[in-house]
């Protein structure tokens, strides 16, 4: 199943300088399939999409990112995403 995960971060940028390396290496090391992501331009937030077994397989892989262990998304979306 393909999953989008949108997010948009706090107003930390000193914090969310320091973890963003964390949060790109965690993503870029899972290996997932098809995954693409990175940044918004004025760094407000950033979107993901990969493939995952399950909603909750994608659910804990996105709980685990260190933007979400440390606090620093003001909301999040994780979502299967249908597109062809």
């Amino acid at each position: 199943m393909r999953i989008l995960y949108f997010y948009v971060m706090r107003d930390t940028p000193d914090r969310v300088r320091t973890v963003a390396p964390s949060h790109a290496t965690y993503w870029r090391e899972l290996g997932l399939g098809h995954y693409l992501g990175g940044p918004f331009a004025d760094r407000s937030g950033g979107l993901i999409t990969f493939q995952a077994g399950s909603l909750p397989e994608a659910e804990q892989l996105v709980f685990d990112d260190p933007f979400v262990q440390e606090d620093l998304l003001e909301q999040r979306w994780v979502k299967e995403w249908a597109i062809d």
